[in-house]
């Protein structure tokens, strides 16, 4: 029997290696604007790895021409909307999530509800197959290695033959993975090129410039890092949430479904010490897009928006997402600590 495959990114921690300022370009903005406050083991430019190139992959990442088009995008959204940079960011993040991100969220969400679909008729072909290869294996006096390798072969025929016909391969539901995480990875190099000077760009330095005083509330300065972790906590809370929300609507997890929760579990909470190292313009942009993930998770449960989507009904689907969702919540969290009490 197929279980329903279910498709999560994790999100990775790009490594936002930093590199050693010129001298000359290390001296304080002008105009009395204050420096960045990195750490010093954070410092850094393209001057160290000196005009060879010899940087490494990192540095080939961080002026491949996906960042530069990340660069571009970014400064695009803030001339064209005339926010500050943290509305900017915001901004640049409700619009990709929304334009690219939401699209390929619901046609995974339509491939994943077909295959759910097929399981009752791939529960029916194993049972039949089965009993064939029971019998040819009788008379043809099969080992049983034999006529479990014949069954697995021409099941995964089967199978594949009944995707192929409903168009609904489950390996087109990994798309959305194959887009959102290199568009994590390009946006958050970009910004860590800009909070540090190192944009590849005639605007990079002026830009850094802008970002020391283009934050908001307590993190007015985004090329400082958030003294009060409340950014990075907010992240690892929101991934958490997320995390939450795919377990509880999967019931009766395979063991290997079990640790992959379990893992993601833990990249969400380990995300929040690497979000306390990092520029808060690339915490802010980390937890505008766990948001609007987060987002896009509930608005996909809701039946109307389903509809809308033309994603076919499972037997999974219930006609009050949300009330489920809140019930599951408190069955598992809420009541059990109650118990526990």
């Amino acid at each position: 029997m197929l279980c329903r495959l279910s498709v999560r990114w994790l999100r990775p921690q790009p490594a936002l290696q930093v590199r050693v300022l010129d001298p000359l370009l290390a001296r304080a903005p002008a105009g009395g604007a204050k420096s960045s406050a990195l750490p010093v083991w954070a410092v850094a430019s393209v001057s160290a790895v000196g005009p060879s190139g010899a940087g490494g992959w990192y540095e080939a990442l961080a002026t491949s021409a996906p960042v530069q088009g990340a660069e571009d995008v970014l400064l695009f959204a803030h001339t064209a909307s005339g926010l500050p940079w943290w509305g900017s960011i915001l901004l640049t993040t409700v619009v990709l999530r929304g334009a690219v991100t939401l699209p390929l969220a619901a046609y995974q969400h339509y491939i994943l509800a077909k295959v759910e679909n097929l399981q009752p008729e791939i529960k029916n072909i194993a049972r039949h197959l089965n009993q064939e290869v029971a019998v040819r294996a009788h008379q043809l006096g099969w080992s049983k290695r034999v006529a479990r390798l014949t069954y697995l072969k021409t099941m995964r025929r089967l199978v594949s033959e009944l995707y192929v016909r409903d168009n609904c391969h489950p390996f087109k539901a990994t798309v959305l993975v194959w887009i959102q995480l290199p568009m994590w990875i390009f946006m958050s190099v970009a910004l860590r090129n800009f909070s540090t000077g190192a944009a590849h760009s005639e605007a990079g330095f002026s830009v850094q410039e802008q970002l020391t005083a283009g934050g908001v509330l307590w993190f007015h300065d985004l090329t400082a890092l958030d003294s009060t972790w409340i950014l990075p906590v907010s992240v690892g809370v929101i991934n958490l949430l997320i995390v939450e929300i795919f377990a509880l609507q999967k019931l009766g997890k395979s063991r290997f479904q079990t640790y992959i929760t379990h893992f993601v579990r833990a990249v969400s909470v380990l995300m929040i010490p690497v979000a306390a190292t990092v520029p808060s313009s690339i915490v802010l942009y980390w937890l505008c897009s766990s948001f609007m993930g987060l987002s896009q998770n509930l608005l996909l449960r809701s039946p109307g928006f389903r509809q809308l989507c033309r994603i076919p009904l499972t037997k999974l689907d219930s006609d009050t997402p949300y009330k489920d969702l809140l019930a599951a919540f408190h069955s598992k969290f809420i009541s059990r600590k109650s118990r526990t009490f």
